[in-house]
């Protein structure tokens, strides 16, 4: 799903019950990483609980990132980040505004504080991702 998509799904959503719902979907629909893949230096550091995110970077030198987490609604998160960054040039990475995005999104003021932290890291790890490869 792209970020549009899960955008408008979530504006339509006005129950936050149903939003955690639909968040947590979008994890259940993200491939699992392989466990050779689910090692520290694909691990985001700031996380309370284990994500991976992974970059790849094709031809036209846009970035795929693909992650995962032991925790359902973190992976839900994931998904949400995915979806933002993937199929960018790493310029346009860096020049997306992620936090004032997410926050229209609504889900900041029904995120624990620990989920809040996760989330700005894995955030930092996509756009120093995104640097190395300018």
């Amino acid at each position: 799903m792209n970020f549009e998509d899960i955008k408008e799904s979530l504006d339509f959503l006005d129950d936050w019950e149903d939003r955690y719902k639909f968040v947590i979907d979008l994890g259940n629909g993200l491939q699992d990483l392989p466990d050779a893949e689910k090692i520290k230096i694909n691990k985001v550091e700031g996380c309370v609980s284990q994500v991976w995110l992974v970059v790849d970077q094709l031809e036209d030198r846009s970035l795929v990132f693909r992650g995962d987490s032991d925790a359902m609604i973190v992976k839900g998160l994931v998904a949400i980040v995915i979806a933002l960054f993937s199929n960018k040039k790493p310029q346009a990475v860096l020049d997306t505004p992620a936090q004032t995005i997410l926050e229209g999104l609504g889900l900041s003021e029904h995120l624990t504080s620990q989920r809040a932290n996760g989330l700005r890291s894995m955030i930092e790890r996509v756009y120093a991702e995104a640097r190395a490869r300018l």
